[in-house]
């Protein structure tokens, strides 16, 4: 797997959605996809299944569970990529290393764990814009 998928003539960065990324687009409100746009250009997104699970069993819980309905219904029209892991987290870093990709989170942890292995991250900051953090 490449860091930029090319299609047609447009080069596109490989973008991975954690779920609180995923959940917070419900949550905000903000043109999430726009935003992307302006970081890193044209883009690929990729949503890892362990993060699905991880909505799923959120899904199951009664507080929420519109939004990660509403969550889980997106996600549908993005591609999905497995990877053998112990925790979403975990998928997501394998998955960004081997992909050369851009990790979104609002995650503190998982952020400074992706930035120890120097793999770009996209977060929001103010509730109003999303940030990348190379």
């Amino acid at each position: 797997m490449a860091f930029d998928w090319v299609r047609g003539d447009k080069i596109r960065k490989t973008v991975i959605l954690d779920s609180s990324a995923i959940l917070m687009f419900f949550e905000f409100s903000l043109n999430w996809e726009k935003e992307l746009a302006r970081l890193v250009g044209a883009y690929h997104l990729l949503v890892p299944t362990a993060v699905i699970n991880e909505l799923q069993i959120l899904a199951k819980r009664e507080k929420g569970q519109k939004k990660v309905a509403a969550a889980l219904k997106l996600i549908t029209k993005y591609q999905t990529i497995s990877e053998d892991a112990d925790s979403a987290d975990e998928a997501l870093l394998k998955i960004a290393k081997k992909s050369q990709g851009i990790v979104v989170t609002n995650d503190k942890d998982l952020r400074e764990r992706l930035k120890n292995h120097r793999i770009p991250v996209i977060f929001l900051r103010g509730k109003k814009k999303l940030v990348l953090d190379e």
